[in-house]
């Protein structure tokens, strides 16, 4: 690596690291001043609230990372352009092209960097952060969702005619097993009550029927213990969920979202794609930073970093459209979450013809 490769990179994560703070610093005291009155409410104390904000800020620092990046790219190139640094590169011989090398690597780093910390790290201190929120800041959870149908196993389908999440008590439940389209086990109970230290559930004034060479075999009882592969959490409150998962455990919820039938398969999809995805809108928008910053102007480095916040807004709006359009089940995941990184790349390539090299 050169000396001004080593030049470059040092500008950019500083700047990297400094934008970071500046931008946390801010969403920092906004959220407190917007919250103070629920912390007030419900008697926390520093400590819990410092507790929290510990969580929050790598999650808020991770999530603007992309946008983090990029202001960082406008910001440096600028600077560089601004004191004729750029001018001084390419009368030397540099082109453009072995000038991004440096971007490049910092773009692997903070890419790599944040891949990693949400993929496995940053999801297993927000459990606690949900915890907090669902506790304190989120109105009290009510399952109010009727006729609810669940696919339990391969062939097993539960149904309930309601739940009540604070007593873990569901009411009319029944257990099919179905084979080539047909019942051959049916389990039914006036209601399913949830065992805290047996970790089972009880079912009272049941009924089961069993299909056995053809011929139904009919037994019920008041009470019996049975073991549904299913858990009282999954009636809980979901709110953002996702947040609390590593990138396997995602997998995983999303496998079993699919065996179960459920509609809301979509949002864990886009969640998952979207991890994917961050890296490499680290990259594009670096690249576009280079390209927006590195000529120039009578403008000076206000102007290019006013361009820069206006490109972010544009990308951020653009992500958000697209990833609400992808959640309620509109679009292929997988596709929809990549449209903004494919739109701005090709931007980016269309400006990087443009300029002089």
């Amino acid at each position: 690596m050169r000396t001004l490769d080593r030049y470059i990179l040092k500008q950019l994560m500083i700047t990297f690291f400094f934008v970071v703070f500046i931008l946390i610093l801010i969403i920092t005291v906004i959220d407190i001043t917007e919250k103070m009155g629920k912390y007030v409410v419900n008697g926390l104390g520093f400590i819990e609230v410092a507790g929290y904000y510990l969580r929050f800020i790598p999650f808020i620092a991770n999530l603007i990372t992309p946008i983090t990046a990029f202001i960082a790219t406008v910001y440096t190139t600028s600077r560089l352009a601004g004191h004729t640094e750029i001018i001084a590169m390419f009368s030397s011989g540099l082109s453009f092209k072995r000038m991004l090398v440096p971007y490049l690597l910092g773009g692997l780093i903070i890419g790599v960097l944040n891949f990693y910390l949400t993929g496995w790290v940053i999801p297993k201190s927000n459990r606690a952060k949900l915890d907090f929120e669902i506790a304190y800041l989120e109105k009290t959870f009510v399952f109010s969702e009727r006729d609810v149908h669940i696919q339990v196993g391969e062939n097993d389908f539960m149904y309930i005619r309601s739940f009540n999440n604070n007593t873990n008590i569901g009411q009319q439940f029944t257990l099919e097993h179905i084979v080539d389209n047909q019942v051959t086990e049916k389990l039914s109970a006036r209601q399913m009550i949830w065992d805290e230290e047996k970790e089972k559930w009880r079912l009272t004034s049941w009924k089961h029927w069993k299909l056995v060479n053809d011929v139904p075999i009919i037994d019920s009882g008041i009470e019996m213990d049975t073991a549904v592969a299913i858990d009282p959490a999954e009636f809980g409150n979901d709110y953002r969920r996702f947040d609390g998962m590593t990138l396997p455990e995602l997998n995983e919820y999303i496998d079993t979202l699919k065996k179960r039938g459920a509609s809301n398969v979509e949002v864990y999809e886009v969640e998952k794609y979207v991890r994917f995805t961050s890296p490499f809108t680290v990259l594009i928008l670096m690249f576009m930073g280079v390209i927006v910053a590195s000529k120039k102007s009578r403008g000076g480095t206000g102007f290019r970093i006013a361009l820069g916040f206006f490109l972010s807004f544009v990308f951020i709006l653009f992500f958000v459209l697209t990833k609400s359009i992808a959640e309620v089940g509109g679009l292929n995941p997988a596709l929809t979450v990549w449209i903004p990184n494919v739109i701005f790349g090709g931007i980016s390539m269309v400006m990087y013809k443009t300029i002089p090299k």
